[in-house]
């Protein structure tokens, strides 16, 4: 089997630059050397974000990504070789006021959050600058490589 990503949008619109954010993760999943990986993208509504932040995070409001790494999780067993990363749910309503916020493309943000979601679910974080580093570092070296930029 090869790495398989599975993108669902709970939304009533048609996101066409899902497209390329899933040639974006399947160049990171390349980047980072992973074989028979899969993991999904769900795209909602703050509505929706905002419930999944309360109930899983105890944050009372909306955000623009969030994960489920299935691997944190040690009751979770997945037979044979497949590795199954979890679930980047990505708020297309936040990454709309973000992308006119920061003054470039839905595209630079829809790909900047799925990379983001993508590198959390590998287990990387941002609590530390340390950590921040390391992780911010890979998300723009992906981006750069698709030729996905700030300013973009």
């Amino acid at each position: 089997m090869d790495n398989k990503i599975e993108i669902f949008v709970q939304v009533k619109e048609e996101i066409q630059e899902l497209e390329t954010v899933e040639k974006v993760l399947y160049s990171a999943m390349e980047k980072e050397q992973l074989k028979n990986t899969s993991f999904n993208v769900i795209i909602v509504d703050n509505d929706y974000i905002h419930e999944l932040n309360k109930t899983y995070r105890n944050i009372d409001r909306e955000t623009d990504v969030i994960t489920f790494a299935l691997e944190d999780e040690d009751t979770i067993v997945v037979p044979g070789d497949e590795r199954i990363l979890g679930d980047i749910y990505i708020s297309i309503d936040k990454a709309k006021e973000q992308a006119k916020e920061y003054g470039h493309s839905l595209l630079r943000e829809l790909s900047f959050l799925a990379v983001h979601g993508f590198y959390h679910l590998l287990g990387y974080d941002h609590a530390t600058e340390e950590e921040e580093k390391v992780m911010f570092t890979k998300q723009e070296e992906v981006l750069e490589a698709y030729g996905i930029r700030r300013e973009s």
